[in-house]
């Protein structure tokens, strides 16, 4: 057990992460992270139905939840779309204010390419110096995109002891470490180490994983923990999955063209002209593929373009991005993990949902965020493959997943 009496708790460990899909090298990381803590509470702060890819989640996030607490975590909340849809510097920055938020986290573990967390640290120092702010605005004058901007910051302050550009969990490390500083977390940082897409811990990537899925073979069973598994193959049969990564493409379009060009010059990341060539494209262009394309640059990259699409059709501004958690939205957990919600909803400092028909009385700020994330799911849903799931509202009429047995 993970509590011995009253309020007194065992140590509990957070991770961000988004389980797009879970997969056996995510249950291998909550594994080590037991090993090398002790035995501890895992609490997951997850991104929701959307991704830091700017794409849908294959799977939806109360059914990503639940298999996650079936494979070793005890606690499950969401990162709503706002914050999910961010780059990888406020991605890390909004995970840690929501753990932080939770106040029972007295450690976060990340998975690391090269497993040297002292490293890791010293990248993170450079990273907030001013020297690294001046090679940053260098960089970007070239042309260069923000992420590769710092990451050659990093080269050049630190030579071989910098993260390599082909190492993306140390480089999003780097941003947790970056965000504990500038939260002033107490949380204690543990790196652990993993295997390349396809190496050490046996697993592919998790984009190999959603080609499987999406092409309907059924080579995706073997890398993921048969509870997630059957959990999937339930979304599957009941026709909520798989969801494509650019689903609902026609209301998308349609939601690009009928905003003005206000609306596309507060999107997160629109500065420096993003936001006005992403219209330039969006008014044109006959897919949602061919828009990201033609506004892409050397600068704009991809990911960035793509997150903007999908702020565009939710509605997410840079405001929404910047703002703090409001609310606790539990996805799911185990015996442990309710255990877990007690100390939480006494000690958080906002308030905790695990029944969506609370958070009609949220107080107005953290009402409006909600409100914003049930018509991002409203959206999701029209993706489904199976049009009688497509029905609206349902952010507020889907509670938490309590699974009964114990890990």
């Amino acid at each position: 057990m993970l509590y011995e009496s009253g309020e007194s708790f065992m140590k509990a460990a957070g991770i961000i992460c988004e389980y797009n899909p879970f997969h056996i090298g995510h249950a291998e990381h909550i594994e080590r992270t037991r090993r090398a803590l002790g035995d501890c509470a895992i609490v997951c702060c997850m991104s929701g139905n959307f991704v830091q890819r700017g794409e849908l989640a294959v799977f939806a996030k109360h059914a990503r939840a639940e298999a996650a607490v079936l494979c070793g975590a005890d606690l499950v909340v969401e990162l709503p779309p706002p914050h999910a849809l961010s780059s990888a510097e406020r991605f890390a920055r909004s995970g840690v204010r929501m753990l932080d938020a939770l106040r029972v986290c007295e450690y976060i573990s990340f998975g690391s390419e090269s497993g040297n967390l002292e490293s890791l640290k010293a990248a993170a120092r450079a990273l907030d110096t001013e020297r690294a702010g001046e090679i940053i605005r260098r960089e970007l004058a070239k042309g260069m995109p923000y992420a590769g901007a710092r990451t050659a910051a990093a080269l050049e302050i630190l030579a071989d002891g910098a993260p390599r550009p082909d190492a993306p969990n140390d480089m999003l490390g780097v941003e947790y470490l970056r965000a504990i500083a500038a939260e002033r977390s107490a949380m204690t940082p543990l790196a652990v180490r993993r295997g390349s897409a396809r190496g050490g811990d046996g697993s592919p990537s998790a984009s190999a994983l959603r080609a499987e899925l999406t092409a309907g073979r059924a080579g995706w069973e073997r890398f993921v923990p048969p509870p997630a598994a059957e959990i999937f193959r339930r979304e599957i049969v009941a026709g909520r999955a798989p969801v494509p990564a650019e689903g609902c493409e026609a209301a998308a379009l349609s939601r690009l063209r009928s905003l003005g060009r206000e609306a596309y010059l507060s999107l997160p990341d629109s500065t420096d002209g993003a936001g006005e060539r992403l219209l330039r494209f969006a008014l044109r262009e006959p897919t949602l593929r061919a828009v990201a394309e033609g506004a892409k640059t050397k600068r704009y990259v991809m990911s960035r373009l793509k997150r903007m699409i999908m702020c565009a059709c939710l509605g997410i501004t840079s405001r929404d991005a910047d703002e703090p958690p409001r609310y606790i939205r539990v996805l799911a957990a185990n015996g442990a993990g309710r255990a877990l919600l007690r100390e939480i909803k006494a000690r958080a400092g906002v308030p905790v949902i695990t029944k969506p028909a609370s958070a009609k009385r949220l107080p107005r700020e953290a009402l409006a965020q909600f409100v914003k994330t049930a018509a991002a799911t409203d959206y999701y849903v029209l993706a489904y493959p199976d049009e009688r799931a497509r029905r609206g509202g349902q952010e507020w009429t889907t509670s938490a997943r309590i699974i009964d047995t114990e890990q």
